[in-house]
Parts: structure tokens; sequence; C-alpha cells
């Protein structure tokens, strides 16, 4: 499917600061910027909050997961079907708070949503990992080192290397998938790096969440996208 080529992904997580109508504010938010800016935004509310997100604004929305679970019984599960029944145009896959175990269910996870037409956005924690994934050519692989997400160090300034060899690991296996970066990202500078680096993107969650001015903060970080993109 069509999709952003270089996108700046806006995790929610389940932090309070977005809960409940909250929610929906920052889906505003994040909209508006996104029209101010013409960068482009992708949300990624909580779970309970998919359709109604979906049905409120125009901005691509993605489930935070997945599982490799089918339509039917299966009580308790999120089901790729459903979740693009309410208008989600993907997931993330294997964030470091909501690993899956097993590298088949991921393999088959990025399959599924492919079938679908849906875009698959798989975390991984080291270049060794997204050089495996590689295999699998979902759309997005986005590195995240865990000790670096919600610190407010940058994966793009605090060890650039990781994005360098995992952009080298994903490109000798996949002529496909994109690299995003993740992990303490905060303000322009950091988004900055990580594009001069070679991502294709950036995934931030607390770096805005916790701002005292969502607008301003999401503005920033989008002005790192138009900067990068006059060079």
């Amino acid at each position: 499917m069509n999709f952003c080529s270089s996108p700046l992904i806006i995790n929610f997580k389940n932090y309070l600061e977005i809960a409940g109508e909250k929610g929906l504010e920052l889906s505003k938010v994040s909209e508006q910027v996104s029209n101010d800016t013409g960068v482009d935004i992708i949300i990624s509310p909580p779970q309970p909050a998919l359709s109604q997100v979906c049905a409120t604004v125009k901005t691509p929305v993605l489930s935070q997961h997945v599982d490799f679970s089918k339509p039917g019984s299966t009580t308790g599960f999120m089901v790729p079907e459903i979740v693009k029944s309410y208008g989600a145009v993907g997931s993330l896959i294997n964030h470091s708070e909501h690993r899956i175990d097993s590298i088949d269910s991921i393999r088959e996870l990025v399959s599924i949503l492919k079938n679908l037409q849906m875009v698959s956005i798989v975390c991984v924690r080291t270049p060794e990992e997204a050089g495996t994934i590689a295999n699998f050519n979902p759309d997005f692989i986005a590195i995240e080192p865990p000790e670096l997400i919600g610190s407010g160090k940058a994966v793009s300034t605090e060890n650039p290397s990781i994005i360098t060899k995992s952009i080298s690991a994903v490109v000798e296996r996949s002529d496909s998938s994109k690299v995003i970066c993740g992990a303490g990202i905060v303000d322009k500078a950091d988004v900055e790096s990580a594009l001069r680096l070679g991502a294709k993107g950036v995934l931030v969650a607390s770096g805005i969440i916790k701002a005292k001015s969502w607008y301003n903060k999401i503005h920033e970080l989008a002005s790192g996208f138009k900067a990068q993109s006059t060079r």
C-alpha cells in the first residue's frame, strides 16, 4: 500500500497524560501539526481508543500491537483483521515493552499485515535483530535500544553506529524495508541526526507525551524533517 516515505510516528503508549479524552486531543493536535508543516505524522493510541481515534482524525493510525491470532473465538487478543476494521492502517510489532517471543510469529504477523494491505513496523533492539527481521520484508524496522527508551538520550547522538549498522544489515537482506529510529528522541537536533545517519523516520513517545505543549513539541520535531529535506 502507499504509505509515508519518512514518517514521524507518535506512540502514545499507556501514559495517563493521554487517558480518556486527552488521547483524542493529542490526535487532533498531531493532525493539525501535520497539516501546518506538511510532514507525515502517524499516531499510535492505546488499544481501547483505536476505533474512536480512527473515526475522529484523518491522520494514519497504528495499533500498538497485534497478536498472531485469528478472528473468531479468540477473546482478549488484538486480531489484525479486527484492528483493520477499526480503520487502523497497520501496527507496531515486537516493541521492547511488548516483545514477541517467537520469531516465526513475527514473520507470520508481517505476512498477515501485508496480505491485509496494512503497514508493519517491527521494533528491534540491535543491528543483528534488524538483519534477521529484514528477511521478512516488513515496511519499516524501528531500531530502539531498550536502555535508551524514555531516557531523553537519543540513540542518534548517544550511539549513532547502532543506526548505521542496522541500515547496513537491512540493506543486505531487503530491498524494501526502511529503517526508522526510536529511543530517547526529544528535540529537533535528535531528528536531524537520525535522518542524517540514513534513518527514514523516527518513533517518539515520552518526548512528546510529557511535553508541556504538545503542539510546540510536535512542531519542533517535525521541523527536523523540514530542515533535513532542504539540505
